[in-house]
């Protein structure tokens, strides 16, 4: 994870503005597997959303990422959750990300850097967005952020 938020702040059109903490989770969709860990960052870009989308796949793939199982074991896994307050969707991606308000690893921690940040198609505060208690995955909160 520090790896990719390394690469992610010296590329010349991102800054990391915010890194959340790292937090143990059970794993979501195919469930026998190691747990995952999760966090979130906040960044500055000159870049498009296609062109953003393109630099996390590049990263995720100068890491050792292996095409897979969808929901199985993957050595990292970089989404675009939001950008900005735009609602965007073509083959590639959906901005907001379409499953970020049903998975608590993705609330939780943006709700650590991000209290206020409004959910652009729904238009409720993220940290106020419920998870029913059988789909929650966090199980615990590591001490250390990202970076």
């Amino acid at each position: 994870m520090r790896k990719s938020v390394i690469e992610l702040n010296k590329n010349e059109n991102c800054s990391v503005l915010e890194t959340s903490s790292v937090y143990e989770t059970k794993p979501y969709g195919y469930k026998d597997q190691d747990n995952f860990f999760n966090a979130v960052i906040k960044i500055q870009t000159e870049y498009s959303i296609i062109q953003l989308l393109d630099c996390l796949k590049s990263i995720e793939k100068n890491l050792g990422r292996i095409k897979s199982e969808r929901w199985g074991p993957r050595e990292i896994d970089l989404d675009l959750l939001f950008f900005n307050n735009t609602i965007f969707s073509n083959e590639r991606v959906t901005i907001p990300h379409k499953e970020a308000a049903k998975r608590d690893f993705v609330l939780v921690p943006l709700c650590e850097i991000a209290p206020d940040l409004v959910h652009p198609a729904l238009k409720i505060k993220i940290c106020d967005i419920c998870i029913d208690e059988n789909e929650k995955c966090v199980l615990q909160k590591l001490n250390d952020k990202i970076l």
